[in-house]
Formats: C-alpha cells, structure tokens, sequence
C-alpha cells in the first residue's frame, strides 16, 4: 500500500500504499459563492521555527521503510525514499505548499510561465543565476533537454516508468540568455508544472546506459541543500550531508541518516535512542503520548492519553487492593504460597522497573500528528462476478456510513473525522469538490432496493454443492483454493481461517435477532435525533441539511422507481439463480494493517445489514497487491492512493476504460477496479488540454462525480499521519502536504521552542 508523501508522481502513482449516458450532478450543478475547496482539515505539526532558534550541527536519524533499490524516481522500482533522497539533493521547479498546490521554488526558479499559446504552447523558465551542479557546472538547458529526451518514451533503450507530460514536449532551446530555458509543446498540456521536479543532471539522463544504471547506488552530481554521501545496503541507511556548492540558505543539520526500520522495531529504537524521527503506527502514537505526560497546554498537542486524559495508573496497572493482598500473601503463614507470591513480586518489580526506563526513554518524545496527502478507500473489482453489475456495486457503497468509518479510524487520535468526498482530491486542494451527491448519500433500504432489481432476494443460506463456486471472484477461478493455500484467513475462533459474515443469520419471518420487526430498526442503537436520522436515511427523504436523498439524484444511483426493498433483507442472506451473494474481502495480514482490518470489520456488518455475505481472507503484506490487488483477485479490498497537484495527469491512469491488449489480456493501467467509462476518459483529457485552471477544475470535478456514480471505488478517510519526534527537533514531523525544507531542519537552541498547531476542534462529520 502506498504511504508515500508528495514527490515524483511516477512514484506516487505507481505504488498503491490502491456509465453511459448523462449524469445529473445536483451538487455540482448550482452556482454557489462558497469554494468546495475548502480548507485542508489538518495543518502540518512539525514544530515551526525560526532559523535563528535552530542549532547549527548534528545528525538527524530518520527511520524509513526500507533503503531504495535505485535513486532514479522515474523508475518503476522508486519508492517512498528515493522520493525522500531526490527531495533533499535535487533541483525542484515547482514544491507543494499547505493545500497541496505547486509554488514556484525560488532556489531555483525567478520565474515560469506561458508565453505564448498560439500556434503553440510555450513556457519560459527563468533560472536562478546561482543555481549550479555540485561540480560547478550551471544549471540550463541541456540538462531539462536530456531529461526530456529520456522521458520523452521515444526511445526504449530508457527503462522508464512512465512519460506523462514529457510525450506532449516538441522540442526544448536555450532561451535569451543561459539562464533561460525555453519548452515548446507539440500539444497544450495544462500540468506543465509537474515536469523537471525532480530534474537530474545530463550525466544521469544523456545516455540509456547512465539513466538505467548510473543512479541506482549513488548520485555523484546533485544540487540541493544536501549530497548523497553514501548508500550502505549492508547497514541499511543513506547518509547524506551537506553540499558545499549550495547557495541557497546553508542546511542547519551536518547529517541526515535515512534508516530503514521495520514499523513494528521503531518503539523499540526510539527507546534505544537510535532514532529523532519515525512515522508510527496509532499503538505506539499513544505509548509516547503517555510517556510524555498530560498536554502542557492546547498548543502542545499529544492528546494520545489514557481514558479521562490521565496515564494508566501504574506500570503493571495494579489497584490498592491487589497490591495489598499480594503483600499480604507474601507474608502469610502459607510458605509455598508465600514462596511464589514472593518470586511474582520480584518478577512485577522487574516487569516495572523495564517500564519506567522505556517510559523515561520515550517521554524525550512528542508526537507530532495531521493528515497524509493520501486516502483510503474500498475498492470494488468490477470484472467479473456480482460487482460486474453497477446495481450491485451502488448497493454496496450505499450500504457504507463513511462518517463512522472515518470517525472509528480518526477520532481516537484527535484528527479531524470528515469522510473524503473526492476520488481526484483532498479538501483544502483546488481542484476539491464533494461528488459524493452523484451517488447518493447512504440509505440501506435503496441499497436493499438496488440488489432487488438486479435479481438478489432473501433466499436463506445457500450451501454449495460439491465442486460449485459461491457467487464472487472466486466463481470462475477454479486455481484459487490452491493458489491461497497460503493465505492467512479468518474465522470467528481462530484467525487462520474463513467465515462467512452474513449467512449466520438465518431468520427469514422479518424480524432481527434483537427481536425487533425489520420497520422498527435503524441505522443507529440509540433513539431520540439519532433514530429519527436513521429514519431519514431509509426513506431517503430530505434532511435537516437541506440535502435531498430522495428520487431525482443522479441516474443509476438508484433503483428503478416503485422497486421496493424485499421485506426482511437485512436480516436474511441475498441469493440468486441458488446463489449466496457472498463477496471476497481481501485484506493484508501485517502488523501495520490493525487499522485496515478494523474498518473491513465495520464494512462487513454494514454490508451484513442489506444482505450481503463477505468472506475475509488475511493474506501476507508481501503478495496482497501484487497477487491480489494488481491481479484482480479480490472483490472488495481496502488501498490508498496519494493525492496529486496533478489529477488530470496522475489521476488518469487510476481511472482510465480498461481496453483489450494485443496479447487479448485487458490492459487496466492502474485501473486496479477494473471500472471505467469513455465518458471520464474525455474528461481527464479535455482537463488535461485545457489551459484556464477554472475550466479544468470544472472538468475535473465532472470527472470525479462520473466516477462516483459508477461505483468502482469508494473514497473513506484521509490518512492519519503520527510521526515521533524529539521533542528539540524543530521543522520536521508531520508535514501534511508541503514539501519539507530540509534546509530548516536541525535541533532547538536551549530554551527556544517551536510552534504546534493547535489542537484541532471536535468536528462533526457533515451530513
């Protein structure tokens, strides 16, 4: 899965940390004055301060995931580190700012803009006249032309990842002066901005032979605030130090260390002392938060505490009660049993003692939390099977409460909890918008409704025949059972096997197991505003917010007018032609996954509640995309995506018509759900052609209401993003979507302090 940052897009998108006719849109469809923008709904936290208080010196040691199989980013074995490297070393024309939007890089750019579009598009870029090489060679043209030419696709000695942009380049010239350099495209191409970010020097990219292996292992020119100094495999890290030739403000820190630790080792290190920085995972978030002690005030962040915002009382969480009663053992008359209390005693003061260092160890810790420029969602595979059919799939994600699955994930770390309303954006991004309406808001009883009409009614448990495949994409996959003989798979008793979430309930007379007609329930246990809200979602009548989820949003979204929700279908199994709709929830088995697996466990209840069977396999964290995922395995999995300054070109390949190979496979791009339309294409490439920003946002946004109405994906919640930081560790941490100056980076003067954002208000989900 991807949980990589902002950097170089054939990264980002090649890495999943993963309808004809009409549509009417009608959230999209009114002018307001209001932006749907928005705000970003987290700032970065990395402890802002001003250079002035920073030390000068030092060694930051970072923990990353692993150490890169090659420092070029425009090849398809980049990852999340050679991002990091390439950041730190290489020139960038254009940085992310805090809404995830481009700015200029002043180190190395005066100015870039377009000069002309007619005949052609053209675009002037004004270097800074500092900038230069770490041999001392300047920046120009010649090194934005090699870069062009390796990337261009049309010469396939050059193993590249991808070409997007470049393909569209006529021919790149020097300018009026050295300093100038001039890009003529052969077709309008509105994400120019995106390109030479990073931008490698003509040694790496003027022949096949350099770009393929001569930045694998080292970077021997750079031009950034720091130089590659070595690439250790043997150790597992990439030091880098400062470059001498930089001109730009002089990096604070001698050393960056990146190492690479396993997720589930960093507590461990940073108890050791081994590391300053390291993105955690929710668990160990709230271990620091509680070594750190109660919040010094609402600056500080740290809200990670116990229940009521106070530390466990005690080590071994032990009451008065018990303590006495071992004492009292410990001394009694009973020598045996006075024998063994004693021995536990020394055991627990052992026990103690070990967490009082790790305690003492961490608590020179803070952690440092906002959101990722990234987001989860549920994928439905649209192949084969019952999620082949659009009913089906609308059933399925209007069957989901987005704002439950994203409070369950966010709102115990103090984050704010607001599903994502985009498949090509985040809020506080441009080209943002909530498409979720061209859907339709969740509603269990059109979901009932939708599978109705695609032929799906109670039909009780359905046990498979000898040699028969339950409906899903195991139907025609007859290999499967042998191919996951593997595969962790779970089970209400043990976690190595299968069970079937939606064929235990085998009442069929209308009534729930809680004894309660089928009218009676809804979507909430508690009464009062939350019953009748429920009541509301099931008639789909117009809310108090003024939204109306009633007949008449977009075509499709819906089911036919006057099909009516079978009677009872939340509480029997769904069946057709004497087929469970049992769907295959695929899911990864790793230690970081805790969260994924807690949400796929809220998505099988609610699937559950229309009728909907789901059997959830564990599989290794090493073959779950690439066996499954990219292979179409699956039929509901949960992925992320990052998000993009540049959805018209990055966003594309996600969502692109799969078309038929020469070889008769489908080529599906990284269209891993295997749904798309002729209609979105268009409009990823109308947005993509079009220089006025307004327009393409527009475009955009119809892209994205298209997509959401064809249901391949459901877009859940912004990533959390938790990161343990050194307390004295000032503009480092939690970076959201700007690019990091590493530059700024370094330890506190003593008494200076940085700047945390505020603690983020209690929101509640929009309805």
């Amino acid at each position: 899965m991807s949980h990589v940052g902002v950097g170089p897009r054939a990264v980002m998108r090649s890495v999943a940390f993963l309808t004809a006719g009409v549509l009417a849109v009608p959230a999209l469809a009114g002018c307001t004055s209001e932006d749907p923008s928005g705000k970003p709904l987290a700032e970065r936290d990395v402890a802002a301060a001003a250079r002035t208080s920073v030390s000068d010196g030092g060694t930051l040691r970072w923990a990353v995931d692993s150490v890169p199989d090659t420092l070029n980013a425009f090849q398809s074995d980049a990852d999340a580190t050679t991002t990091r490297v390439a950041q730190a070393v290489l020139p960038s024309m254009f940085r992310m700012d805090e809404t995830g939007s481009p700015v200029r890089n002043p180190d190395y750019l005066e100015s870039a803009e377009v000069v002309d579009t007619e005949p052609k598009q053209v675009v002037v870029y004004k270097l800074n006249q500092q900038a230069v090489w770490s041999d001392g060679r300047e920046i120009g043209a010649a090194d934005f032309a090699a870069q062009w030419r390796a990337l261009s696709g049309k010469d396939s000695a050059y193993w590249t990842a991808r070409n997007a942009g470049y393909d569209r380049i006529e021919k790149i010239e020097r300018g009026a002066s050295d300093l100038e350099v001039k890009v003529t495209f052969s077709r309008p191409y509105a994400d120019w901005k995106a390109l030479f970010t990073p931008l490698y020097p003509k040694d790496v990219t003027g022949t096949p032979d350099a770009f393929n292996d001569g930045a694998r292992r080292a970077l021997k020119v750079s031009a950034g605030p720091f130089a590659v100094k070595k690439v250790d495999t043997k150790g597992d890290q990439v030091v880098l130090t400062g470059n001498p030739r930089w001109w730009g403000e002089p990096a604070k820190l001698d050393q960056i260390v990146l190492r690479a630790v396993p997720r589930d080792e960093r507590v461990s290190e940073l108890v050791a002392g081994k590391l300053d920085l390291a993105e955690i995972d929710p668990e160990t978030a709230d271990e620091v938060g509680l070594a750190a002690g109660p919040p010094r005030d609402a600056a500080t962040g740290t809200p990670l505490m116990g229940p009521g915002g106070s530390p466990a009382a005690g080590a071994q969480g032990r009451s008065a009660a018990e303590a006495l009663r071992s004492w009292a053992v410990a001394n009694g008359s009973d020598e045996e049993a006075a024998e063994e209390e004693v021995l536990a005693r020394e055991e627990r003061r052992e026990a103690e003692a070990k967490a009082r260092r790790r305690q003492q160890a961490l608590s020179g810790f803070e952690v440092r939390k906002s959101l990722e420029p990234a987001y989860t969602q549920l994928a439905l595979n649209g192949a084969d099977g019952p999620l082949a059919d659009e009913r089906v799939r609308r059933a399925v994600a209007r069957a989901l409460d987005r704002e439950k699955l994203a409070e369950a994930v966010l709102k115990p770390l103090g984050l704010p909890a607001e599903p994502v309303g985009s498949h090509l954006a985040l809020s506080g991004q441009p080209a943002y918008a909530d498409g979720s309406g061209a859907l339709g808001e969740q509603n269990a009883k059109e979901a009932r409704a939708l599978l109705a009409d695609a032929g799906w009614v109670p039909g009780g448990p359905v046990k498979k025949k000898d040699g028969e495949e339950a409906a899903g994409a195991e139907k025609d996959k007859k290999d499967e059972e042998e191919k996951d003989g593997k595969d962790e798979k779970k089970s209400e008793g043990d976690d190595d096997g299968t069970y079937i979430v939606g064929e235990d309930n085998k009442n069929t007379d209308g009534k729930n197991t809680d004894g309660r007609n089928e009218g009676d329930r809804n979507d909430d246990d508690g009464g009062g505003d939350d019953a009748k809200d429920g009541a509301d979602r099931e008639s789909g009548e117009k809310h108090s917010s003024g939204k109306n989820t009633a007949q008449g949003g977009a075509p499709g979204a819906y089911a036919p007018k006057g099909t009516a929700a079978p009677a009872g279908a939340a509480a029997a199994p769904l069946a057709k032609d004497g087929k469970a709709l049992t769907l295959r929830f695929v899911l990864p088995s790793g230690p970081g996954s805790e969260t994924l697996r807690t949400v796929a466990d809220r998505i099988t209840d609610m699937l559950k509640e229309i009728g909907i069977g789901t059997e959830v396999s564990k599989v290794p964290d090493e073959s779950y995309f690439k066996d499954h995922i990219a292979a179409g395995e699956y039929d509901l999995a949960l992925y992320s995506w990052p998000a993009s300054a540049f959805p018209a070109t990055d966003a594309r390949p996600i969502y692109a018509k799969p078309v038929p190979a020469a070889d008769g496979s489908l080529n599906v791009a990284q269209n891993y759900t295997r749904v798309g339309t002729d209609q979105v294409d268009q409009l990823f490439d109308r947005a993509m052609t079009t220089l006025d920003q307004k327009e393409a946002r527009g475009l955009l946004r119809k892209a994205d209401s298209r997509i959401w109405a064809a249901a391949g994906s459901v877009p859940l919640y912004q990533r959390p993003q938790l990161v343990a930081a050194r307390e004295n560790l000032a503009n480092a941490g939690a970076f959201g979507f700007e690019t990091p100056v590493y530059e700024d980076m370094g330890f506190l003067k003593k008494g200076a302090h940085g700047s945390r954002p505020s603690a983020p208000a209690s929101s509640s989900p929009s309805s």
